[in-house]
């Protein structure tokens, strides 16, 4: 009987009834879908593409890369752009250039900051775990109306630059 009512509170609360506070365990909760998405997505992409020898973060470098500017970029600007943290980019060029996906070479102006390039084996490397990505990111939004799914996207994006700028307040 306990379980029914639960249920029946959860469903009510996602129908649209707005009594529930925001955070009630019965609502949708943008910090936990966002988490379950993020970790769930991660965990599937880390699996498939362990046999190439790379990892989630590592194809994000490399395709930040090929994104960005042909003289290279810097830590600093690999880890803005892919919204990370300093700690989490901190090492990953070196163990990238020891494996032969990456070159760090010295910045033109500043010679305490290195340029990463991709190599041609980076590229390569980009190109297979790129096929993986777009296969598994097309199963996920396969669950969405293929006509609603660039709206979900752009609305995602929203969702991405408001917690960006959320988080530009508290760092000020």
């Amino acid at each position: 009987m306990a379980s029914e009512d639960t249920a029946k509170k959860r469903n009510e609360g996602r129908s649209g009834d707005s009594y529930l506070p925001v955070d009630a365990p019965e609502r949708r909760r943008l910090p936990h879908l966002l988490r379950r998405c993020w970790f769930n997505m991660n965990q599937t992409f880390r699996r498939r593409i362990a046999h190439l020898g790379v990892t989630p973060d590592q194809f994000t470098v490399m395709r930040t890369l090929l994104e960005g500017s042909s003289k290279g970029l810097t830590q600093r600007e690999i880890t803005e752009l892919m919204s990370s943290d300093p700690n989490t980019i901190a090492s990953m060029p070196e163990r990238m250039e020891v494996i032969g996906l990456v070159e760090r070479k010295e910045h033109e102006r500043d010679r305490r900051a290195n340029r990463i390039v991709l190599k041609p084996l980076g590229k390569r490397k980009y190109e297979e775990v790129r096929e993986i990505a777009l296969v598994l990111q097309m199963e996920i939004l396969a669950v969405l109306p293929e006509e609603k799914r660039e709206e979900f996207l752009k609305h995602l994006a929203l969702v991405a630059d408001a917690c960006r700028l959320a988080a530009e307040k508290v760092a000020k």
